[in-house]
């Protein structure tokens, strides 16, 4: 009953405070577990996309996120749980597995952090590993304009802000040890699928597409596709 609430809270302050356009849907399974791997510009914009995503989703999120006021309280009503970073958070890896094991979807945020330039950095190794042990579906979810929210609100407008659901792959160990050097491979393969689903000016170290390898990747059946940020040059 609370989520709900909160959802009707959050789709009323979608349409007062952005101009909000979603594309998509049509490639989120109905059922079956998820992991939803987004690009990380903004505070807000982990809890948009579970406010438009058409499954219940669990964020995880970096444990300085629960001590924010208004932020910390969206977390908890969402049931999102904390992952410290740096360390191996042997909590937040059972509870992402159980997550998935019940065939839940889970939202990481595999920068493991905002970018400060709104581009693409280094993604972590920790969804490659979660994806591996529970051969969880992988949808890359690209956000755009999220970064210049302050910049409309400043001049009482409606901020246009893009999410883009990509096509889901899996990543497949293909019967080899899955350890260090595998998971950076793994990850690195995920992070150009999810650059693939964003402009060019936002894919930063992912940028050169003519990098990617699909030596690991099942799927998607067809070639992401990016759309323009909706206002960029307002």
């Amino acid at each position: 009953m609370q989520r709900k609430l909160i959802d009707a809270l959050l789709h009323l302050l979608y349409f007062v405070l952005l101009r909000l356009e979603v594309s998509g849907k049509e490639n989120v399974p109905p059922t079956g577990p998820l992991i939803l791997m987004i690009n990380h510009v903004d505070a807000l914009d982990p809890f948009i996309v579970v406010g438009v995503f058409p499954r219940p989703v669990t964020p995880m999120s970096k444990i300085e996120v629960f001590d924010l006021p208004l932020i910390g309280i969206l977390a908890r009503a969402y049931g999102a749980f904390p992952v410290r970073r740096g360390q191996v958070d042997t909590r937040a890896l059972r509870q992402s597995l159980r997550v998935l094991n019940e065939g839940g979807v889970l939202l990481i945020a595999p920068e493991g952090t905002r970018s400060p330039t709104a581009s693409l950095q280094r993604g972590k190794e920790g969804m490659a590993l979660i994806a591996a042990r529970t051969g969880a579906q992988i949808i890359p979810v690209a956000v755009t304009g999220a970064e210049n929210t302050d910049r409309y609100w400043r001049r009482l407008r409606r901020a246009p802000v893009r999410i883009a659901i990509g096509e889901p792959f899996r990543l497949d160990p293909r019967g080899k040890q899955v350890r260090r050097p595998l998971l950076r491979l793994m990850t690195d393969e995920a992070m150009y699928q999810l650059a693939a689903t964003l402009p060019p000016a936002y894919r930063g170290l992912y940028a050169n597409l003519d990098k990617a390898t699909k030596s690991h990747i099942d799927g998607p059946t067809g070639k992401p596709k990016y759309a323009p940020v909706v206002g960029s040059s307002s």
